[in-house]
């Protein structure tokens, strides 16, 4: 009986070391980049904390790592130093390059019920689905929308309630919204298109209410010249050059909130990831219209996407899983909307009681979701960053002058085409 005494003694107090020395968690770091105004650390921060208190086996630092470009650099860095993230917030179009580097693994794997793929929109998990597989979850994700001053509208003799709904009427519009001081300076501009940033996805934008795709499915071609992405390019080029609506020479992606909501153009094509920063800058009456068209409807989605990394252990990989499903449930995925103006990524976080509520009082909060019907997956190819810079620099030197629209698509096709034909 004194054996059997011990043997319950010991594991009693074994019990209680345990209790006192819980199995350590899981460790995750997260990269994440920010491209839009607002408090955006400050409510993944507060999601962690939520998260980790809901799942105390789980510890994940997020880290905030720049722009998309700066955090994908990051992550590279990091996995060749043999330090990587163990998940991370890209581009939805850095598939191509991570798949290349080795760097990620599919969800396929790690997910036993794959119905949870199609809770989320399929305009989103286009840009990730590659061969069959699912390699990213999305999660800020947005699409290319159009602001408008309706008090400038008004201003102007416009009907304060109604956005330009084609190119021609963005023009005469915009021609009636330009405000010259005495001195014939511009106070107000009609409309701005950022040309530096993410110049390649409003060409695109452009380019597909041209009806026009800029690139194929397998992420080995570009389509550059085609006539009606020269046109495209044209028509943008001409709104400061001919039609003197928007100014000439760049205009910048992160002052052209500023610009907005200090009044200096009335009209702006920016992410509906900005919504909320404007909703809380404004101080005047705008509205949120789907971008307008020339032969149809049409913006590329945008934004960023959850990645897992292969170097991650199994056990940080299904603790990573745990996470993306917690971060892009339909509450928390309403939630995210709500704070920042991002799409929420699935039908069912439109469904959610603060959701509804949201949209009641505010409909500009479903224009980017509604615009997804006409959506189509962003410019996704090998070696995006090279491809990217490529037609950054052809919009760049359209927009200043430096070259025509056709010569500087040429020139970026030209070297596109030599990048890619490696992947072919």
């Amino acid at each position: 009986m004194k054996g059997f005494g011990q043997t319950i003694l010991g594991a009693a107090l074994a019990a209680l070391l345990m209790s006192a020395h819980p199995a350590a968690a899981v460790d995750l770091t997260m990269y994440y980049p920010v491209a839009v105004g607002g408090p955006v650390t400050k409510i993944i921060d507060d999601m962690v904390g939520r998260f980790e208190k809901e799942n105390p086996d789980i510890k994940v630092t997020a880290v905030y790592a720049g722009n998309y470009t700066d955090t994908m650099t990051k992550a590279m860095t990091a996995m060749k130093g043999g330090q990587p993230p163990q998940l991370s917030v890209l581009l939805s179009t850095d598939v191509f390059t991570l798949i290349d580097e080795n760097a990620i693994v599919p969800f396929d794997g790690l997910v036993a019920d794959k119905a949870w793929f199609k809770d989320f929109y399929p305009a989103f998990m286009a840009n990730g689905q590659v061969d069959g597989k699912t390699w990213s979850i999305p999660f800020q994700r947005s699409t290319i929308v159009l602001y408008w001053n309706k008090d400038a509208f008004k201003d102007a003799g416009l009907d304060p309630e109604k956005a330009p709904a084609s190119w021609d009427e963005m023009v005469a519009m915009g021609e009636k919204l330009v405000k010259k001081d005495g001195s014939g300076n511009v106070t107000r501009w009609g409309v701005e298109i950022p040309t530096t940033g993410y110049a390649y996805w409003m060409l695109q934008a452009l380019a597909i209410e041209n009806k026009q795709h800029l690139m194929n499915g397998a992420g080995t071609e570009v389509y550059l010249t085609a006539p009606k992405t020269v046109a495209a390019l044209d028509y943008w080029v001409d709104l400061s050059r001919k039609e003197n609506v928007m100014p000439t020479g760049s205009i910048d992606w992160a002052t052209l909130r500023s610009d907005f909501i200090e009044g200096k153009t009335a009209m702006m094509w920016h992410t509906t990831g900005n919504l909320t920063a404007v909703k809380n800058g404004a101080k005047f009456n705008f509205g949120v219209a789907m971008l307008p068209a020339k032969e149809q409807r049409g913006s590329p989605t945008g934004g960023g996407s959850f990645y897992i990394f292969k170097s991650a252990t199994p056990e940080q990989q299904k603790a990573a899983v745990t996470f993306i499903k917690w971060m892009t449930a339909p509450e928390q995925a309403a939630e995210w909307s709500i704070k920042t103006g991002y799409v929420a990524v699935s039908p069912a976080a439109y469904k959610t009681k603060a959701m509804e509520d949201y949209a009641k009082g505010f409909p500009a909060a479903t224009v980017a979701r509604d615009q997804l019907e006409y959506a189509v997956p962003e410019l996704s190819v090998h070696d995006n960053g090279r491809i990217y810079k490529f037609v950054n620099d052809a919009v760049q030197s359209a927009v200043t002058g430096t070259q025509k629209p056709e010569a500087a698509l040429a020139e970026a096709q030209q070297q596109s085409d030599r990048v890619l034909r490696t992947y072919k």
